[in-house]
């Protein structure tokens, strides 16, 4: 047998279904490795030994019963600090929640336990998923598997740094301006944002009300496929959730037009390996017989500006009361982020929700006329190393703090959905990612084209 914890998603829960292997022994086998990763990477803030082996030795029992299981019945996944388990504390990556039990139960946890889940236990992150490096102040960093000195990004960053060590199959994280996008693009795995509204929000911990999305980060654009259906889907405890029309992907990526920037904002001072992987990734789509065409793009400098004022207003409004009573238990970088944001007159945000809606007209009619999905760089660098975006690491950390979420903070704020894929490892071991963006509903259409990019990436010969 091959190394279980190296399976896709989809391979592990096929193996649990024809009795290759045991929930049990994958669960167990996952359990292990998060121990032992532990010291170095720092990917948990809790793992739940004896629930999560109880319940797949329960999960045994129902498949041997000829019960009917769930797609994922059995297979062990573990999600970031944020989502709501009825009875279990849910922290927030922070100190101010570090006790509180919640009493109910996330939707999109609710989902995946009807789909037969098996819960690890809860993941690390950026204090109240506020920063795009991973820093926590009171739980420490997690660590790159792909190179330890080297940040995993954030916010999710647990959930980056766990699937790529193989501790879990899957993992939700969040993304209100590229928290499931920049971990992916730092640990070399996959990770979807969708398309604002199409995940329920129920259960979750908020930080941007117009902004804030949820999805997965997997190894494989198949196992993120698959997550994202179940997840998927309107919400009555959600009032912002849609009942979108299903993701369906588009039958072959010939014919498709795929808008490249060659130039400008998202072509200019790009690392020479990142650079690199975009002109792979085109030649790779060209070949599957897309069409390439030049992308035009509304200014996304006066994007990136409104995003962050309207996200951080919306963010300081739900911390408001706790930052009149209990600022000293904020860490500093997030406490400074939320009090600047306090700053912010009511027409200034108001009037940066109301240009959203004109920019993402103007990206619709422009954009996505003439092309079918954009083709562009998740980060512009490769991850930095964790010293430079240190608390107090002065002029460089705020340098790579604006080019971490750079590319990624435009689609957050127009809510469109956008797919990051790993491109082939650098010689450092790196992997650059791509990112695929495309309109309102159409995941589907970027999955087909990640899974083009990801078999020549990975040399996968299916």
């Amino acid at each position: 047998m091959s190394d279980p914890l190296a399976w896709s998603l989809g391979r592990a829960a096929q193996a649990i279904r024809d009795r290759e292997i045991s929930s049990f022994e994958l669960t167990e086998a996952a359990l292990e490795r998060a121990h032992a990763t532990q010291p170095s990477l720092n990917a948990f803030i809790e793992i739940e030994d004896e629930t999560a082996l109880a319940a797949a030795a329960a999960a045994d029992e129902a498949l041997a019963a000829g019960v009917a299981m769930g797609p994922l019945h059995g297979v062990p996944l573990a999600h970031k600090d944020m989502y709501d388990r009825k009875g279990r504390v849910t922290g927030c990556g922070s100190k101010i929640r570090k006790d509180h039990v919640a009493a109910t139960t996330a939707t999109v946890i609710a989902r995946l336990d009807a789909a037969g889940q098996i819960h690890l236990g809860r993941l690390n992150m950026s204090e109240f998923a506020v920063g795009p490096t991973g820093f926590n102040a009171h739980h420490g960093r997690a660590c790159n598997p792909l190179d330890p000195a080297r940040i995993t990004g954030g916010s999710s960053s647990g959930s980056g740094a766990a699937m790529a060590s193989g501790s879990a199959f899957a993992a939700l994280g969040s993304d209100t301006g590229g928290s499931i996008r920049i971990p992916a693009a730092c640990c070399g795995i996959v990770g979807i944002k969708p398309t604002q509204g199409r995940v329920s929000r129920h259960g979750a911990m908020p930080l941007s009300a117009s902004q804030d999305c949820i999805g997965p980060l997997t190894r494989t654009v198949a196992d993120a496929e698959l997550v994202l259906s179940l997840i998927a889907g309107a919400d009555p405890l959600d009032p912002a959730s849609i009942d979108a029309p299903p993701v369906e992907r588009a039958p072959t990526v010939a014919a498709l037009r795929i808008g490249v920037v060659r130039q400008g904002f998202f072509a200019d001072g790009l690392d020479p390996e990142v650079a690199g992987s975009i002109v792979e990734a085109t030649r790779i789509l060209e070949r599957a017989g897309a069409s390439i065409i030049e992308a035009k793009l509304p200014p996304m400098e006066d994007v990136i500006e409104l995003a962050n004022l309207v996200a951080m207003s919306e963010g300081a409004a739900i911390h408001l009361d706790w930052l009149r009573q209990r600022p000293q238990e904020y860490g500093e970088q997030v406490r400074a982020r939320l009090v600047q944001a306090l700053g912010t007159a009511a027409p200034v945000y108001l009037r940066a929700l109301q240009l959203r809606a004109t920019l993402l007209a103007r990206t619709l009619a422009e954009t996505f006329a003439s092309c079918d999905a954009l083709l562009v760089p998740t980060m512009p660098t490769l991850p930095p190393i964790s010293a430079d975006v240190e608390v107090g690491a002065s002029e460089a950390m705020t340098r790579v703090l604006v080019g971490l979420s750079k590319f990624t903070r435009p689609f957050s704020f127009l809510g469109l959905p956008a797919l990051s894929v790993p491109m082939p490892a650098t010689a450092a071991g790196l992997r650059p990612s791509a990112q695929l963006v495309a309109g309102p509903w159409q995941e589907g259409l970027l999955f087909t084209l990640g899974d083009a990019l990801e078999r020549e990436a990975s040399g996968r010969s299916d």
